[in-house]
This record gives C-alpha cells, structure tokens and sequence, in this order.
C-alpha cells in the first residue's frame, strides 16, 4: 500500500500530541461523535494487515438502516485493538504495533458490537445474551452477566442465539456502564445500568418493550415499544438507544425511566448510528433535541437535513450530503443551526430553522462514503477499497489509500490509524517507515483425517443412511468433537454441538478454531443434553458423539426428541454398527395453506388444531429474495409438509417453515413485475399465479404453467395455456389444484381495472377470464373447457367436493380506468348487472345446477363440510367500485338450493371456519345467516384476515391475533409489520410471515422473514 502524503503546510501547523490517547469504544466516545484531539502522524503508511479467519455475517446484509456489524468494529486501548467477531464469535485482541494475535475469547453466539476498554478491563457483548467482562491484559473472564431473563435459544439471522440477544451495545459514562438485551418488543426488552468493576445491577428498565403506543403509520396503535439493536449512546442525564430501523428511544440515565420514544412522528427516519453533542443527537441524518426527543430541523422551501454520516469536531460538524453520500460537507459547530425567513405553501412568510451554509463541500475521490472519523484536524473517510483524508477546515481532500474491502469501521488511536473492512481485514497504518505491510492470516491446522477412527465410520454412516447433506445438525453430547468434525468433512451442516463436561466444550472448541470452523460451521455449547435451551423443530439431523462409543449414551427412544424438525427430521444415533435410526413425522393437528386463501374453496382458513396464542418466535432472518413492493400485493407464501414456498420477483424459493432455511430457489425473471407497483391491487383481484398440489408446486407466468418438485424445485412437466377462442394464444389467469385436476383460465386481457392508489402499469394484471378449464397435471391434455357467457371473476371460482363453483357474471365497467357510467340521457346506469351462480362437475365440466341470474356477488367460498357456498363481497380497504359490500348470501352448494340472504355490515374479506364466517368487525352463522355475538376492532392495516381453527392472523399496525379459544382478545407481536394483502398464514402449527414490507420506508423496527409458535 502506497504512504498517503500531508501537505507541508498542514504539516508544520500540527501540534505533536501531548500524550497518547485512546480510542476505548465506539466511534471514540460514549456520545459516539468519532472525533479525537490527537492528531495522526505526517505521513501514514500500512504497518500490518490482520485477515480474519472468516468475514463479517452481518445479521441484515439488506437492510441499509442496520449497518453496524457490516465489518469488525476496532477500539483501542493500552496499545492493544480489540474487536469481536460476528462470524467465529471471538473477542480478540492484537498488539498495535504489530497485529499480532495476544488473545482470543470464544462467547456462544456472535459479537457484532464495539467493545468497550475501560481502566484494565474490555466489555463486550453477544447475541447469546450476555454482557462479557474480560481482563484487557490476557483475555479471562472476569465475570459475565445475562441480560435477559433466562437462557433460550433460537435460530436468528442464520445463528443459533438468544431469545434475547444482547445488541445495545455497550457504553461507559461516569463509571456506569450500560447495556441492553432484546430485539422484539413482545418477547421482552431488558436495559441494564452495571458497575463495572462487579457487575452488580444498579437498575433495570424491562417493561419498555410492552408500552401501548403509536406505531409508524397514522393511527396505527399496537402493544409494541422499543427493541435495542445498535450503539448506546450516554450524554448528560440522557441514555439514547438505538431501536433498530426507527428513531432512538431515550431513557434517564440515572434510573433507567423511559422518557420518550417517537415513533409515529418521525414515520420513515431512524437507523441504528445516533450521535449527540450539543444538546442535539443526529440520527442516520435528522438532527432532533435530546431533551424532547423533537426534529430541530424543520420541513419545507429551504430547510436541510445532514447526511447518514456525521462526525463533530470541537469547531466542526463534517457530514455527508442526503443522496450524495460520497460528498461531505463541513458546518461550523457554534452556527450550526441558523433561522431561515421562507414563505409557506399559502404565500406566508415564516422563519424555519435550517443548517447553516456550508463552509466547504467536497466531492471525494473514493466515492460513497461507510465510515467516517476525525483525529485532529484531518477527516479520514472509509470507502470501498480505500480510504482518504481530508483537512477538516477546508474540506481539501489530501490523499487516498487502498484497502481491502469496503471500509466501515475506523479507529484511531497512540498515532494510529486503524481501518476495518467487510471483507475481515484490519489494516494498521502508522508514521514509521515500512518495506511493505506485516500481513496476518491465520491458516487452519487441520487434523488427520482418520478414516479408520469409529467416528469417521459412524460419520459416513450417517451421512449415507440418513442422505441429509445440508442444513442444521444438533450433537448431543459431542464429547471432543470428532464425529463433529468428520461429518463437518462430509457434509454442509451447521452445527450446534453440546456436552455436559466443560473439559469435553473446551477440547472441541479448540479443535474447531484450530480447523477453523469455530462459528462459520459448529458451535460448541456447555449443557446437558436432556435440557438443551434450543429451540424446538430446528435441526435437520440429530447424532451423538458420544453415543458412538458409548451405545447407552441416550439410549432413550430418539423419536420423541423435540429439536428435530417435523416432516422428516432424521435422528441417528449408536455406534457405526448398530445405529439408531428415525425420521420425525408431522406435528400432530396442524394443517396446510395450499392456495392463495388457503384452499381452493376460498375459505382463508387452514383447518390447523396446533396454533394457538400467545405468540412467540421460533425463528428469524434477514430477506434475500427480491420482493415485490408490498403495495403490489404479491402472492400469499403457501405452505404444505414443512415447507414454505415464497414467490419473489425473478424466482420462487422454498424454505424450511420449521428452521428458515433455504431448500431451492428456480430463477423465473420478471415473473412477478407486474406486481412491483404502487397499485394495491395485485393478487386482490388477480388471485395467486402459484398453488401447491400433492408433493407439487404449479407456477404460471401467463404463457404456460410449471409443475415443479415440492421438494427439489425440479421441473416434472409444462403445460401450455389453451389457444384462446380467436385462435390467438391464450393468456392463463385464475389457478388452483383440486383432487388431481389442474385449474387454469383463459385471461380476459381488454378487461383492466383502475389502480387504487398510485399510477401504475396495470396492462397484465388480469381480474376476470374468458373461459375456466382443466387440465391433466402430468401431460398438460386439456380435459375439459367452460366458456363464459359474460366474465367470470378470479375471485368467484370456488373449487372443492368434486365441483367447480363460478360467478358468470357481466363486466363491472365501473372497475375500470375511464367508467361509462351514464348513458346518452345522463341517466345513471347500473354499476354491476347480476349473473348466475354456476356449479360444474369437477372432472367432466358438466353443469350440476345454475342459478337465477340474481347473482349479486363478487367472491364465493366454499364449506365442503357444511355443503354451504357463501356469495359475498371483498369489500376491503383499497376496494374495486363493484366491491360495494353490505351483504351477504348463502346457497347449498350440491344443489344451489337459497339457504339465506342477509344484510351485513363489514370491511374486509369474509373466511368461513367450520360454520362461522369471520369479517370484520362481526361474525355470523354460515347456516343460517344470523349475527353472532362477536366485536372485532383492529388497528390501522390494509391486509386481511387470515385463520386457523383456533385463531385469526391480521396486521393491527403490527402482526395482530385473536386466541378465538383462549383468551379472545386481540394481541399484538410487535416490531414488524405484515405486508398489504395477505402474507402471515396460519399453518404447519405456526403463523409463518414472509417479509413482503421490504419496500416500505415506515421505520417499523425490523424487516424480515419470520416464524412464530405457540408458547
């Protein structure tokens, strides 16, 4: 690497440093200003380079408010650095003058926070829950202390951590050090006041996760208040937490009382970076009071806003421009805020407060800028593969370096400059002169393989007898590790391995760190195997190293393991010779979601006796397929023996419901586009272009459908789209499977509707077919075709008992984007003509009966139970004109028999449970029409309801449920928001939630997919 010259001026005007100084936490101090008064020395040059044994796994690489693990975060102290790793989970310590390693110390999950260095001691935290207190000088532990309630573990983020990982980073201010646990409100938030020197407690705030408030978007309420995930930042009397994607939550410093929280106010700001100075904190940008936690900027002609980065300099605030993050900008910190005379939107005059003109703007040479510090005079801006500095006063860019990686992380410190990368790396820089960088990457030690060892036998074994090669592994009672390590050889398993002797984790961890597969591949756990606080369903495959040499090592019957996840969970324990061998089945009671509203019959309810409330999380992770925008309302995920298939934009993924893994993914560009809009139409009219049937899954994209292996995503068959009655090639539109007959329907594609929000490109978004038919899912042979005499609605086709149930009905003209609603007299026409309700026979076509051309209805669900169709409407939020609501109607579905017709007041889309129709806000008996005794009132939300035999899962601002059988009150799971439509389903025993907000910009504390069980 190339010495980043100074000019001679700046040079000679730097005063030497009095007195080495420290860098002890987090962008140098506890209000994170990352500034310190030690200038750096003339000439920089790199003096080593550490390379990580693995990069950074940051927890949300797609979420760009939440950037505070993308690279190893550097504190130095004592002519030490230290850092804690997210991949290996390691606090490590190396010496600055070399880069040499001093110590390493393992905690049980990631460390992806700063450190903090305080008199002879380091403090960090884990995802596994605790805050670690370390001796600085050889790495021991000195204590530790958890910062939630017990110990449990789930999967989150791809990792095996705590219920309650401990992601408020700490902070030391006046001898107090401070620290917080918890990232989803419902589950408990924990923030803790600690003396540093005994880890006593000095208070605790855990009730600040359950407050009743605001969430971001208007009138939205929920149960759900501040997570922690991010720097603490302590200044005066003032603890300000980080909450994830939102604006800070501040508490008293000195009693931990919760001060204020604005959530709704400030809808679209936050981030996890928060810096405070001058009675001031900015927040990825906006600058708000600290006293009231209020914008001090205002909105309007004129006003500005700082840049995601923001470093303050005792006579400078230096940040990047909002939209060029590769331009900064310097501020005089006395003047920072100035008034502003401006004139309103009416022509008035008012007085605004606005920054102050900049004294310098710089376009770096580096571009977009990810980390960014100043020591001294001089700025120094991370970027990606290099680094430069930049004279504080002026803004004169003064040189530029490069580095591996993109940097996110700077440090300085005793003359140093200390600079951390994505890719793992730290490189030192310093003003000695060097030939060339010390460079250190440590090599695994790898043992001898051992292929005559009973553990290498009983690994192969495994491995052939079970044919699972990927996914999560539990060894229970790993002893030293080896059958660990042999199936690690073998196979793509992550794994978790436990042993009750803390002499057996010690030997397996080091043999791990040695292989370097410490973190990245197997964990090593001290418990007792009989009460591992895992959580349930997790593991694809469950052995024993122990039982390997030892056949009565868990000896009992190894299907009644809980870990070992339903639908085919294998667990094989015993020696080579002898193996104990099992596959887990289904949970009992729980039931499928196959179709966009659950079935083919419409009932948006899935028959699943395992659900029940209260909620809590059984796994977590970040989103990377690219989903459309949730105001598109993309396709419902389906959901069938343990899987969970996921439709993006330009692919369709299948994921393990029980442990959130990946299983397959095809590549189809572009299949959902259409859906990427504005609209908030989408599937409410289309109805899903996906639908699962017996072990398959059947995906059109209008030209021909797919039918792919449920469980390999491998193309079994193609069946093409009818040619259209012109002769022209047909458009499929409505689809469903039935009793091994596939649906499909010739689009009507001149129909178009209106969009309901914003302008958007409606032109292959089909509501209504020309024709309905079916077709053999394993050779494509059309078996019969139903032509229309008017339109028949995707919404009106209801399939089950061996019939097709449809709505012929004429067009809504009204639905579309220039209505003709008045005839040549300017008379009004009628909205909607009437059609008939039609009953065909599922395998031949023919008609079973017909009604009257009274048809009033816009959808139809189906009770193959009860024998009962129900004609209503969907009359949701965001409606179509013809969606006008207010009644209902019920018919016998064998023979069209009128059973009742009622006026009924709702506002959302009804779902039939056994022989009760839930709409909000009532519900009414399916057979005879008659209001029940039932009040349903939930937050904001343009979704709808989805059930379970014993539940209903909706958005009340955040995921909303009601325990229909327990204690029949609507609770919230809070921090995160279902999407437009329908997207949190009811099934396999679990409420499992795609994330289909990933486009919105309300700051909602987390985005991600998600799988939450019953407690």
């Amino acid at each position: 690497m190339r010495t980043i010259p100074l000019l001679a001026a700046l040079c000679s005007a730097m005063a030497a440093p009095a007195g080495a100084a420290d860098w002890p936490t987090y962008r140098a101090d506890a209000a994170r200003t990352g500034y310190t008064e030690e200038p750096l020395p003339a000439r920089l040059a790199a003096a080593w380079e550490y390379h990580a044994p693995h990069p950074p796994e940051s927890a949300w690489p797609h979420r760009d408010r939440l950037t505070y693990d993308r690279a190893y975060q550097p504190v130095i102290a004592g002519g030490r650095v230290f850092f804690g790793s997210s991949s290996d989970d390691a606090v490590r310590a190396l010496d600055a003058a070399s880069g040499r390693t001093l110590w390493s110390f393992l905690a049980d999950a990631p460390v992806r926070l700063a450190p903090v260095a305080w008199r002879d001691r380091v403090f960090a935290v884990s995802d596994d829950g605790h805050l670690y207190c370390l001796n600085a000088e050889d790495g021991r532990l000195l204590w530790k202390l958890r910062g939630g309630p017990r110990d449990e573990m789930l999967l989150g983020n791809d990792r095996m951590i705590s219920r309650w990982p401990a992601r408020g980073g700490p902070v030391i201010l006046d001898d107090t050090l401070y620290f917080a646990a918890g990232l989803w409100p419902s589950e408990g938030i924990f923030l803790r006041a600690v003396d540093p020197e005994s880890g006593k407690v000095l208070w605790s705030n855990d009730t600040s996760g359950s407050i009743e408030m605001n969430q971001p978007h208007p009138t939205a309420r929920a149960v759900s208040g501040l997570s922690a995930q991010g720097h603490l930042v302590a200044a005066g009397d003032t603890l300000l937490v980080p909450t994830g994607r939102a604006v800070p939550a501040a508490l008293d410093r000195a009693d931990g009382r919760f001060r204020y929280f604005h959530l709704q106010a400030n809808r679209a700001l936050g981030g996890s970076e928060v810096v405070a100075f001058d009675g001031r904190f900015a927040n990825r940008g906006p600058l708000f009071a600290m006293d009231t936690g209020k914008l001090v900027l205002d909105a309007g002609p004129g006003a500005t806003q700082p840049g995601e980065m923001v470093v303050v300099h005792p006579r400078w605030v230096v940040h990047n421009v909002p939209g060029k993050p590769g331009t900064l900008v310097g501020r005089p910190r006395d003047t920072l805020v100035v008034p502003k005379e401006t004139v309103d939107r009416k022509g008035k005059k008012q007085t605004i407060q606005v920054l102050a003109p900049p004294t310098w703007t710089t376009a770096l040479s580096i571009g977009p800028v990810h980390g960014l510090i100043v020591a001294g005079d001089r700025i120094i801006a991370g970027g990606e593969g290099k680094i430069c500095l930049v004279e504080v006063a002026t803004g004169k860019e003064l040189g530029a370096t490069a580095v591996p990686g993109t940097v996110y992380a700077l440090a300085a410190a005793d003359g140093r400059l200390v600079a951390s990368t994505d890719r793992g790396a730290i490189v030192c820089f310093d003003g000695a002169r060097h030939r060339g960088p010390l460079v250190h990457k440590p090599q695994p030690a790898t043992a001898a393989s051992g292929a005559d060892s009973p553990e290498a036998k009983a690994a192969d074994a495994i491995v052939r007898e079970t044919g699972v090669r990927e996914g999560y592994c539990l060894d229970l009672g790993c002893g030293d590790g080896r059958l660990a390590l042999e199936l690690a050889r073998r196979a793509k398993l992550r794994i978790y391995a436990v042993d009750p002797d803390p002499r057996n984790v010690e030997k397996a961890r080091d043999l791990f760190v040695r292989e370097g597969l410490q973190g990245v591949r197997v964990v090593v756990h001290q418990a007792d195997p009989k009460s591992i606080p895992y959580a349930d369903y997790f593991a694809d495959l469950v052995v024993s190293g122990r039982s390997v040499s030892d056949p009565a090592w868990l000896a009992e019957d190894s299907g009644d393991l809980r870990w070992a996840r339903p639908f085919g969970g294998m667990t094989c324990l015993g020696p080579p010779n002898a193996m104990r061998k099992a596959a887990r089945g289904p949970l009992e009671g729980v039931a499928s979601w196959t179709h966009q509203y659950a079935d083919p019959a419409n009932t948006l309810c899935a028959n699943d006796a395992q659900l029940h409330g209260p909620l809590a999380m059984l796994w977590f992770r970040d989103t990377d397929l690219f989903m459309p925008n949730r105001h598109g309302r993309g396709p419902a995920p389906l959901v069938d023996r343990g899987r969970m298939f996921v439709e993006g934009v330009d692919a369709l993924r299948a994921i393990d419901a029980y442990n959130g893994r990946t299983l397959w993914e095809v590549a189809m560009p572009g299949i959902l586009l259409a859906y990427h809009q504005e609209h908030l139409m989408g599937t409410a009219g289309t109805g899903s272009n996906v639908c699962l049937g017996g072990d398959r899954v059947f995906v059109h994209n209008g030209k021909k459908c797919l039918a792919l292996d449920a469980a390999t995503g491998r193309t079994l068959a193609e069946i093409q789209t009818p040619t259209a009655a012109d002769g022209k090639p047909g458009t499929w539109g409505f689809l469903a499977f039935h009793d091994g007959i596939l649906f499909g329907s010739l689009a009507n594609t001149e129909h178009l509707v209106t969009y309901r929000f914003l302008r958007s490109d409606m032109g292959q978004l089909y509501t209504e077919s020309r024709a309905l038919f079916a077709a053999d899912p394993d050779t494509g042979k059309i078996l019969w075709t139903h032509p229309a005499e008017h339109s028949l609605r995707h919404n009106a086709i209801a399939i089950g008992a061996g019939r097709v149930h449809l709505i012929d009905r004429p067009l809504a003209r009204g639905d579309e984007p220039q209505p003709k609603t008045q005839d040549a007299k300017g008379k009004q026409k009628p909205p909607h003509e009437p059609g008939r309700i039609v009953a065909l026979d599922a395998k031949t076509g023919k008609l079973v009966w017909q009604s009257p051309p009274t048809a009033f209805g816009t959808m139809l669900v189906l009770s193959c139970p009860h024998d009962v169709l129900l004609e209503c409407y969907q009359a949701t939020r965001f409606r179509l004109d013809s969606e006008v609501g207010g009644r209902m109607a019920a018919h016998r579905a064998s023979t069209g028999e009128p059973l009742w017709d009622a006026k009924a007041s709702y506002e959302s889309r009804p779902l039939v449970n056994d022989r009760t129709i839930y709409a909000q806000p009532g519900a009414w008996d399916l057979l005879s029409g008659k209001k029940l005794p039932f009040q349903f009132a939930r937050s904001y939300g343009c979704g709808i309801l989805a059930g379970s035999t014993r539940m209903l899962v909706f958005r009340s601002a955040t995921i909303g449920y009601f325990d229909l059988e327990g204690d029949k009150a609507l609770r919230n799971y809070g921090g995160i928001r279902p999407g437009c439509w329908i997207n949190a389903v009811p099934a396999g025993g679990l409420v499992l939630m795609a994330d289909a907000a990933s486009w919105c910009t309300c700051s909602y504390l987390n985005q991600a997919t998600i799988a939450l069980q019953p407690r």
